[in-house]
């Protein structure tokens, strides 16, 4: 048995390593152990190599818990998400990192069919979470403004006028115009769009496939079909299109997961895409650039999203920023093999 192991199982009590522990054993105060565990400047890098070589041998971990009820401050970042969006995902993993770099950690509280924004809010305020980063939201503004005067709101993906909210989006109708456009450059002229149903962002994308088709000359030809953001809402469209027996050449669709249930029914119909018929998503997210979907789409930065994200919480809590900031970021068009001149 090595000294370590003696030091972890102290007479076979199996006690956990304290902090006192790893300065014993290094010669140094608790103090300088804690700044070197806390990451924070001062000790030297001798000193900081020894402590976390001892703190590994001892197999001594931070008590995360204590260390915040000392500190009053839990430094956590609530994070409502939607369990059923791939692009959600995404945004959590890069607000992870852009968490983890400036000091903070992330609790999440998901959205489910049967579990509402109020329910995921309620948790997060909970575990202590010292700002609200809400992807997506879709409760009225006067209801995120009473929350923001609980705890710092930041709405991510969503325009919120007026509410004196952090806002961190992209802008949802110029990417759907992008999309009308490239589509009109490659000679399409009968445009359909399956609409996202009710909220601020399917109106912002609606919007902008409406005003695209008009700045193209194209307002004769406008087709907004019933759907949703779901592969189901998508697949029902595309049905009514083929049973309708009038298929556009083209379909844009409200977001990534919308436009893979097009593709699902077209395919059972055996309409090729492109070559019959060509689709577009809304988002870029981790389905869309599979190889069986290469999806044609817009992509919204989930990275910068997630960084201006956290830069806007950090600012309101360590900076003492009251005044509220809209971060609109410019959409990017990603061409993928759905899209393609029509026959």
């Amino acid at each position: 048995m090595d000294e370590g192991d003696s030091a972890r199982r102290g007479n076979g009590t199996h006690k956990r390593p304290r902090l006192e522990d790893v300065a014993a054993r290094v010669g140094v105060s608790t103090a300088s152990v804690s700044l070197v565990l806390r990451g924070v400047p001062g000790p030297s890098e001798r000193t900081r190599e020894r402590v976390l070589r001892a703190a590994a041998d001892l197999g001594y971990q931070v008590d995360r818990t204590a260390s915040m009820l000392a500190s009053r401050r839990t430094r956590l970042l609530g994070v409502m998400v939607d369990i059923h969006s791939p692009f959600h995902a995404e945004l959590v993993e890069q607000l992870h990192t852009a968490a983890e770099d400036v000091g903070y950690d992330l609790v999440l509280s998901t959205l489910t069919r049967t579990r509402d924004e109020h329910t995921a809010v309620e948790t997060l305020l909970a575990f202590r979470s010292e700002a609200l980063i809400l992807l997506g939201p879709t409760a009225p503004a006067d209801t995120l403004a009473a929350l923001d005067r609980k705890s710092p709101v930041i709405a991510v993906g969503r325009r919120i006028a007026d509410a004196g909210l952090d806002v961190v989006r992209t802008a949802d109708d110029e990417g759907v115009g992008q999309i009308v456009d490239h589509l009109v450059d490659l000679g399409h002229r009968e445009i359909v769009y399956v609409d996202g149903g009710r909220g601020v962002i399917a109106t912002d994308r609606r919007r902008g496939y409406r005003t695209a088709m008009r700045r193209r000359g194209l307002e004769a030809g406008i087709r907004v079909l019933h759907g949703d953001n779901t592969e189901e809402g998508g697949e029902h469209a595309a049905r009514r299109l083929i049973e309708g027996g009038d298929l556009p050449t083209a379909v844009v669709a409200f977001n990534d997961q919308c436009a893979i249930g097009v593709l699902a029914a077209l395919a059972r119909a055996g309409v090729a895409v492109p070559g019959q018929v060509s689709v577009v998503g809304y988002d870029d997210d981790t389905l869309s650039r599979l190889s069986c979907f290469n999806l044609t789409t817009v992509s919204q930065g989930a990275r910068e999203q997630a960084r201006h994200a956290v830069t806007a919480a950090v600012e309101r809590l360590d900076q003492g920023r009251t005044e509220a900031r809209e971060v609109v970021l410019t959409p990017r068009l990603v061409r993928r093999g759905t899209t393609a001149a029509p026959a």
